[in-house]
């Protein structure tokens, strides 16, 4: 095993020599989910998202920190490989928004080929992230621990949807065009950087959890759900509460000496947000 893949299982608390099968792949998936939170403070935070292996792994799995889906699932990504798998990652275009127009490739997901077939995984798109490979088959409902999905198909587009609100929604499409980090360095400082970057302006953040329920923040609103109903939600009053909230209830590192950041940092970080926002998911 090397050092790497060590110190990324450590992070995911997992005890065993990892098989390369399916239950493996199920398994490293979900406690990645459940362990890692997805969020956004570096786009916030002054300085750049870098997403070589090593700053992936310096953030991610030594800081303690998470991220959004190009250090997500490149680090994931990178831990699949190292166990054994053959996997890639492929771009999307978000369109859980309905866009007026065709958006750019800003999303980053794994391709899996395993005994002949290939699976989707993803554990970098927030609160409606996937938590278990499905697989790459069209019009076909698959389960997760967190949630019902399918897949359909536009010639050489897949489109992934999540059932929600008693109703198929799009989340992002995207084709098996081989991908390089050229691609997702391009992806990435655009999503870090566009103007109207829905990262630039709310702080955002997700945890899943082994029961199947979740736990997300916007901006100083804080949400439990379980099976998308909110079993407890509050605004939080102050950065300082907000600063103990994602340590406490999301896990995540703030004293590494690169990836750490200061309540008076997160505090200039949030100074113009809405401290009354809608409850997001």
């Amino acid at each position: 095993m090397t050092p790497f893949l060590h110190a990324y299982l450590s992070r995911l608390a997992w005890e065993e020599v990892p098989d390369v099968n399916i239950e493996t792949l199920r398994a490293v998936h979900l406690q990645h989910n459940c362990t890692i939170p997805f969020e956004n403070l570096d786009v916030l935070l002054p300085g750049e998202i870098l997403l070589d292996e090593q700053s992936l792994e310096d953030k991610l799995v030594t800081a303690r920190r998470g991220g959004y889906c190009f250090e997500q699932n490149g680090l994931f990504e990178r831990a699949l490989a190292e166990i054994g798998f053959r996997v890639r990652s492929l771009l999307g275009r978000v369109v859980l928004a309905t866009p007026p127009q065709m958006p750019p490739r800003t999303h980053r997901l794994l391709l899996v080929e395993l005994e002949g077939e290939l699976w989707i995984a993803d554990a970098g798109f927030g609160s409606q992230t996937l938590t278990a490979p499905i697989r790459l088959l069209a019009d076909i409902e698959q389960s997760t621990p967190h949630g019902r999905y399918r897949l359909q198909q536009e010639r050489s587009d897949w489109i992934l949807q999540f059932w929600h609100h008693e109703r198929w929604q799009s989340m992002y499409r995207f084709d098996l065009t081989e991908c390089y980090l050229a691609d997702f360095m391009m992806g990435n400082f655009w999503s870090a950087h566009w103007p109207q970057s829905h990262f630039l302006h709310h702080l955002l953040m997700c945890r899943h959890l082994p029961d199947g329920g979740k736990l997300t923040l916007t901006n100083f609103h804080f949400t439990h759900w379980q099976h998308e109903r909110a079993v407890e939600q509050f605004t939080l009053p102050d950065v300082a509460a907000l600063y103990e909230t994602v340590q406490t209830r999301f896990g995540l590192g703030v004293s590494d000496h690169r990836y750490g950041f200061s309540l008076d940092a997160l505090s200039a970080v949030m100074a113009g947000f809405d401290t009354h926002p809608q409850a997001g998911k």
